[in-house]
């Protein structure tokens, strides 16, 4: 029976942004899946006086919701697709039935042809979908091609068009790709368009540790890069009560008590220049702007991560000390044991006993003090779903600072 009072609690915990959403029932069988550009918004509308037949018998069968945040509302159009067709709710009829909706084809050839279509023919192509909003699976389709570039012409042509000049396509007709590689570029577009981007990144990750070790050092970076542009388009996240975040993350740490202040920190050197480091607070696992700071760095000329973080650990923490400030619960350094073991140096010569994580970039490892070996947690860990978040923001934070020193120092102003 639908619970009104945990439902809207729920809702209230959310983020206003673009995502999934699945309701269960009783048995924990997904019944419909949704996107909205606001999960916020769309969630709460299902609690209005003017609901259809349909949308009221939905919600008479809903027992509880879950939410997946996506970047944008284009990419939460692929995941949506992906989960109805994998789920088969009883009430996504529309979706899952209604054959004018565009799909998306691949054709059968050497070089396969990547484009939106209607019509379903039966020529071997592969075809994904049916997808419910024909311009924001373009613009799914815009964000995918510049990460992985592919042919969309519908006939092979024997010159290279505009899109291999903006770097759009590979160039098959003209021989800048071998067919075994466009295969592969394939391959990971595909499970870009299933929604399956956790995966896509598992297996470039891999593919980008095999290139280094076969020291092919460009090749590495550009997958380097593309797992970049995936992590930040394509990371989807369940969306957890803080409450449940909180209490995860107190019992993976070891932590005495629950972790209200989280204070993370995050450096950024772009080849050396204009270097910046930034401290995000969040309290009750949700940001607490008021109290984000940032740091030009002073002492350090050369490129070097760990004198940095030395510098603005320090610095934040001895204002801490002078200005008698409440200490965090917790502090969270974007880095791995080294950076970790850096920011606890400095904390260990002001004299301060602050519990300390670190999380490396490329597998997300959590590392601690008291363990040699890096923590690993599952993808839809509570725990991982708020370290990421606050990680990120630090990250995101410190960029801003950075662009705003640069452009300061080219003469843009603000």
């Amino acid at each position: 029976m639908f619970d009104l009072k945990k439902i809207k609690n729920k809702i209230s915990n959310i983020p206003d942004t673009a995502g999934v959403y699945l309701m269960k029932d009783a048995a924990g069988n997904i019944i419909y899946v949704g996107k909205a550009k606001s999960l916020k918004k769309r969630l709460s509308s299902y609690f209005s006086k003017n609901l259809s037949s349909k949308t009221l018998a939905l919600m008479s069968h809903v027992e509880d919701i879950e939410f997946i945040q996506c970047p944008n509302e284009a990419m939460a159009l692929l995941l949506e697709a992906s989960l109805v067709h994998k789920n088969n709710p009883k009430y996504n009829v529309l979706l899952r039935d209604d054959k004018s909706f565009p799909l998306v084809k691949i054709t059968r050839e050497d070089f396969p042809a990547v484009f939106v279509t209607r019509k379903k023919d039966s020529d071997g192509a592969q075809y994904l979908g049916p997808f419910m909003e024909p311009a924001l699976l373009r613009e799914a389709l815009k964000i995918i091609r510049r990460i992985f570039k592919f042919r969309s012409c519908r006939n092979m042509p024997d010159r290279a068009c505009i899109y291999n000049r903006i770097h759009l396509c590979p160039g098959p007709c003209i021989g800048k790709i071998s067919k075994q590689d466009y295969v592969q570029v394939i391959k990971k577009i595909i499970l870009a368009l299933e929604g399956k981007s956790l995966v896509l990144v598992e297996n470039l990750t891999k593919e980008m540790n095999q290139k280094a070790l076969n020291l092919n050092f460009e090749a590495a970076a550009e997958i380097r890069n593309q797992i970049s542009a995936l992590s930040s388009i394509g990371r989807s996240k369940v969306i957890f009560d803080p409450q449940t975040e909180l209490e995860d993350l107190r019992n993976l740490l070891e932590l005495k008590e629950l972790p209200r202040r989280i204070e993370t920190f995050d450096i950024s050197n772009i080849h050396g220049k204009q270097a910046t480091g930034s401290m995000v607070s969040f309290w009750m696992a949700r940001p607490d702007k008021n109290n984000y700071r940032r740091f030009k760095i002073k002492s350090v000329k050369e490129i070097d991560d760990y004198s940095m973080l030395a510098e603005v650990v320090r610095r934040r923490y001895m204002r801490v000390i002078s200005e008698k400030i409440a200490l965090p619960d917790l502090i969270l350094i974007d880095g791995g044991r080294a950076h970790l073991l850096t920011a606890q140096k400095e904390l260990t010569q002001l004299g301060l006993e602050i519990p300390l994580a670190s999380i490396a970039k490329e597998r997300e490892n959590i590392y601690i003090k008291e363990r040699a070996y890096p923590i690993r947690l599952k993808g839809d860990s509570p725990a991982l779903n708020l370290i990421r978040r606050m990680r990120d923001e630090a990250h995101r934070f410190a960029i801003k600072y950075h662009h705003f020193l640069r452009n300061k120092k080219a003469g843009l102003g603000l």
